[in-house]
């Protein structure tokens, strides 16, 4: 792991072991800085692929990447031509053609958002071939990013939300964005025992209600008055949608339905900037504005590499305007991306020049989501209810 700060002067610090009893600078500076993070008065966390590629199953990485379902898509296309006995390779070079993309190319973004414009312009023969690939692309998608199964474990996402989550009654609640569209954090907090306010009423019937996210959770014991906030409980926002989420247009509204197969996403194309501002998107990227935008707020963003403008935008901004908006930045080729080179990320190099010109509020740090976890201090002891928690899962799996 690496850390760019004020501290060291704008220069990348390596992690290494200590010498003797001197403690090592960089370990010494990330644990300053994600000590700050999780006393801030507001913890604001945007997450994207980067903490999902932690999950494995047998051994093997689960989630997967842009690139990964590019040849998932190449795969199945494929494997549908020789079952047709069509020539191999077909359906994947007119999906290109129509989309007007070179045929090796390793965009998948750029891919989708193309097919997208050419159903609306071509022809009608053409358009019915664009949309029904597009289609079969994004069924692809769907069935990919749908992993999580009882079996798989989620370690790495449980002892995060133990040291993030847990908050002092004093401090407000945990808000995570995330652009994935998996469960693993709702995975890890059923399995944690934290209850989450993800907008969606509890019952049977869960129907998506921004007001729920105003709302909170307290413990009353019987006969008594007084009444105490419950220590587990995050507010998650899933910005880009959900593997569970179903949108039933009779009634308007947007369901919880896991196991639907027809889940509320935003694709990954050029659209997804129009999207992001009908419900219920709006409804939470306008949470996120407004939060960056509050005095004594940090934000800690992981795994998200600052492609999507509609998101990056926003927090450049609130860097600018809000001078007590703190911003930690964890990605493993975060030096490289922010480096001001050719292939570097504007918004990432724009972070990095303003730590180089001494701004203290900003740190960049160099690594994986599974590497940053134990570094981040758990500041609440662990309560009870999750020792008995894990206690009762043991003992289950003792058992079976």
């Amino acid at each position: 792991m690496k850390i760019k700060s004020s501290q060291g002067a704008g220069d990348w610090m390596e992690v290494q072991q200590p010498v003797e009893d001197r403690p090592d600078p960089a370990t010494a500076d990330i644990r300053r800085i994600l000590s700050s993070a999780v006393r801030a008065q507001n913890l604001v966390i945007l997450t994207g692929l980067g903490t999902s590629l932690c999950v494995l199953k047998n051994g093997k990485r689960v989630a997967p990447t842009m690139w990964d379902l590019l040849s998932r898509i190449k795969e199945i296309f494929n494997t549908a031509d020789i079952a047709e006995g069509a020539v191999e390779g077909a359906r994947w070079k007119s999906f290109v053609t129509l989309a007007n993309v070179a045929e090796d190319t390793e965009d998948l973004e750029q891919l989708m958002s193309r097919a997208t414009t050419a159903a609306e312009f071509l022809p009608d023969e053409d358009a019915t071939s664009v949309r029904a690939l597009l289609d079969i692309a994004e069924g692809i998608i769907r069935d990919e990013v749908d992993f999580m199964e009882d079996t798989i474990e989620v370690p790495v996402h449980e002892a995060f939300l133990r040291r993030v989550a847990r908050r002092s009654a004093r401090r407000a609640r945990t808000k995570i964005f995330t652009t994935n569209y998996d469960a693993c954090f709702e995975t890890a907090a059923r399995r944690s025992a934290f209850v989450v306010v993800d907008g969606f009423a509890f019952g049977s019937e869960a129907h998506f209600d921004s007001s729920q996210f105003s709302y909170d959770v307290v413990r009353r014991a019987a006969g008594e008055e007084k009444s105490d906030f419950i220590e587990n409980l995050f507010h998650l926002y899933k910005i880009h949608g959900s593997i569970d989420w179903e949108f039933n247009e009779n009634s308007g509204q947007i369901a919880k339905r896991p196991g639907t197969k027809k889940p509320l996403l935003i694709y990954p194309k050029s659209t997804k900037y129009e999207l992001s501002f009908s419900q219920p998107y709006i409804e939470m990227m306008g949470t996120f504005q407004a939060t960056l935008r509050t005095p004594n707020t940090t934000l800690l963003v992981i795994g998200f590499g600052f492609n999507d403008k509609h998101i990056s935008e926003p927090i450049l901004g609130a860097i600018k305007a809000n001078l007590s908006l703190n911003v930690v930045v964890v990605n493993p080729d975060i030096e490289k991306s922010s480096d001001g080179g050719a292939k570097s990320n504007s918004y990432l190099s724009a972070v990095g020049t303003l730590i180089d010109n001494g701004d203290a509020r900003l740190a960049l740090i160099a690594g994986k989501f599974e590497e940053l976890v134990p570094m981040v201090p758990d500041v609440i002891a662990e309560t009870e209810l999750e020792r008995h928690a894990e206690r009762v899962r043991n003992m289950g799996r003792v058992n079976g």
